[in-house]
């Protein structure tokens, strides 16, 4: 077998050898020097390449230029036979008629040897110009490689690649739960929106009752809001989405306009029971928008007498001057305040009467810790509702959820109660919030109608005093017969309590 011969080889068999060498090396040499050699061994083979089609270029064209030389050669032999056939055919002995045929095809295979020559110089001299130009052209621009990039990291780690595909398909699903959620958030907020604007909010009642007698005093107006036949929402499944969203004002709007209606239902009855409710933080953090209830409450100052406004602690300590301005044109239009959502007993009694509050609600578990000790206070549970019944102000034992528990408030002195020990909220029936009727169209829509008059038969004046007069004289009609009055059923009267259970059912 004949030994391959290297010159035999195809040019592009270099730049194939090198970018599998580069490759080769950066599998079995992983990261950033693995990359770099093989970088480098597909740099060489490119090279070698291009220097193989260089040389084989240069061979082509000196065989090129040996071939013509070899072409002239042996054309300048024919044209030296032509010239010696043509001069033995001179010398033989023939008549010209016989002469002239052999003459002439020498001839014209001198002139076409001729041409060839001259055709083969013009290439010849063709070839030279391109070298020329080549050999003035530039040297080219050196290509500049790349720099190499870090190569992926071959993982022979079966159980790492799989908990690197666990977690990347973990934060794809998290990325795709996310979304989702973002969009049914977006979808809930319209919904809550529109319900707002529509005014679809209900409101239920809570009894306040005195302690120990469990009698009612006053109720809280709790929002319901409404978002279709089926879907009804409590406060903490939309509190959060309005504040959120920014629609505070428009729901406490709503709730005070609600809560005004029932003050005014209220204080159509006797025995002095109020309603109270609640704002969002929104609202009690923004000027304007006490502003706005500022003046509703001003409108409607007649029913303010049986409404009182609960207010977080947290709240009632952030409060700036301006908000604690309006604060005090509601007290002096006669709301009345509550303070809620107690997170400790850190209480100035004589601060919170000067501020409008008549009422402390603290949750029943916030009192029960005191009185077992878990929470640390400058004031004893027991000795609170004493400390604010010496500035006028009620403690009310909130979120009271049994009977035990009911015992233990009454024993801390609590004057009120709320929560499902005493009675669940009680949606109000809408009649509660409808305009009251005038009370003279009532009378005027219940009073008979008169009888009517008959007609008497006049006739002109018997002489001219009467006429004078203006009285004339008319013939009597025959009396009418006395109608019998019907007799008209007294209406029942309920007790007090008996209307507002009717109210809050």
């Amino acid at each position: 077998m004949a030994p391959a011969r290297l010159k035999a080889l195809h040019p592009l068999a270099g730049a194939v050898t090198g970018l599998s060498a580069g490759a080769a090396v950066a599998i079995l040499l992983p990261g950033g020097l693995g990359a770099g050699l093989g970088l480098l061994a597909g740099g060489a083979g490119c090279m070698l390449a291009m220097r193989a089609f260089e040389r084989r270029g240069l061979a082509r064209h000196e065989q090129a230029m040996a071939g013509l030389g070899e072409v002239k050669v042996r054309l300048a032999t024919n044209a030296i036979r032509l010239d010696a056939l043509s001069q033995r055919v001179e010398q033989m002995p023939m008549r010209d008629a016989d002469a002239a045929p052999a003459r002439a095809a020498i001839h014209e295979l001198t002139a076409e040897v001729g041409l060839l020559g001259d055709l083969i110089h013009q290439v010849a001299t063709t070839l030279a110009d391109h070298e020329n130009v080549l050999a003035r052209l530039p040297e080219p621009a050196p290509v500049a490689l790349p720099a190499p990039t870090a190569a992926p990291e071959v993982v022979l780690d079966p159980e790492a690649a799989r908990r690197a595909r666990a977690e990347k398909l973990s934060a794809e699903r998290a990325a795709a739960a996310a979304a989702a959620r973002e969009e049914a958030e977006a979808e809930r907020a319209a919904l809550i929106g529109k319900a707002l604007s529509e005014g679809r909010l209900e409101v239920h009642l809570q009894p306040i009752v005195s302690l120990p007698q469990r009698r009612t005093s006053g109720y809280e107006a709790l929002a319901r809001l409404r978002l279709d036949e089926s879907t009804l929402l409590l406060p903490h499944e939309f509190i959060e989405t309005v504040e959120t969203r920014g629609f505070g004002p428009t729901l406490d709007a709503l709730v005070l306009t609600r809560a005004l209606a029932i003050a005014r239902h209220l204080g159509s009855k006797d025995g002095g029971i109020f309603v109270s409710c609640n704002f969002s933080r929104a609202t009690w953090s923004s000027s304007r928008a006490l502003a706005t209830l500022t003046r509703i409450l001003d409108k409607y100052r007649d029913h303010t007498a049986h409404l009182v406004i609960e207010m977080p602690q947290a709240v009632f300590r952030e409060l700036d001057p301006t908000s604690l301005g309006l604060l005090g044109a509601m007290s002096a239009n006669g709301v009345r305040f509550a303070l809620d959502q107690l997170v400790d007993l850190r209480l100035d009694p004589r601060a919170l009467f000067d501020r409008g509050i008549r009422f402390v609600k603290a949750p029943a578990a916030l009192l029960q810790a005191h009185v077992e000790g878990r929470v640390q206070s400058d004031i004893d549970a027991g000795d609170l509702a004493a400390l604010l019944a010496r500035m006028s102000i009620t403690l009310v034992a909130d979120q009271v959820e049994d009977n035990p528990a009911a015992a233990d408030m009454i024993e801390l002195g609590a004057t009120m109660g709320q929560g499902l020990a005493f009675s669940p909220p009680r949606p109000v029936k809408p009649e509660v919030f409808a305009e009251p009727e005038p009370a003279t169209a009532a009378v005027a829509a219940a009073a008979p109608l008169p009888p009517p008059v008959p007609a008497e038969a006049a006739r002109p004046p018997l002489n001219i005093v009467d006429r004078l007069l203006g009285q004339d004289r008319r013939v009597p009609a025959p009396p009418a017969p006395p109608e019998v009055a019907p007799q008209e059923a007294r209406p029942e009267r309920l007790p007090f309590r008996a209307v507002l259970r009717r109210a809050s059912a």
